[in-house]
């Protein structure tokens, strides 16, 4: 079944990768959490948030922070991308909203499995 997918990563060859991962699902892809926040604050739902984690700007972790409190139903549909790098600061995110979490770099196999868990 086709997923409403929303991509939120500044690196566009790493998102446009992911993007090739998602064929036959309906993904959108922005290069700022700021953007992803206006989609969302416009009234887009998505089943599945892929963000990286740390992006200038907006970060991943202050993305969940504004969506909680526009879409706070979104929330549960967030998956975080890192290149494992934690400060204490996103262990500590991490711990508190047990969002799931993708490695970089990470395969097709790895993502669909990501999304399928979160969804079932």
């Amino acid at each position: 079944m086709a997923r409403k997918i929303l991509i939120v990563d500044d690196q566009p060859m790493l998102a446009k990768a992911i993007r090739r991962m998602l064929v036959g699902h309906d993904v959108t892809v922005v290069g700022a959490a700021e953007d992803a926040l206006a989609k969302i604050e416009a009234g887009d739902r998505f089943d599945v948030i892929i963000s990286d984690l740390m992006m200038p700007g907006m970060t991943g972790m202050e993305l969940h922070g504004a969506i909680a409190k526009v879409a706070p139903e979104q929330t549960a549909r967030m998956v975080f991308m890192t290149g494992g790098a934690f400060t204490d600061q996103a262990r500590a995110f991490f711990e508190k909203v047990g969002s799931p979490t993708l490695e970089k770099p990470f395969d097709k196999a790895g993502l669909l499995a990501v999304i399928d868990a979160l969804i079932a």
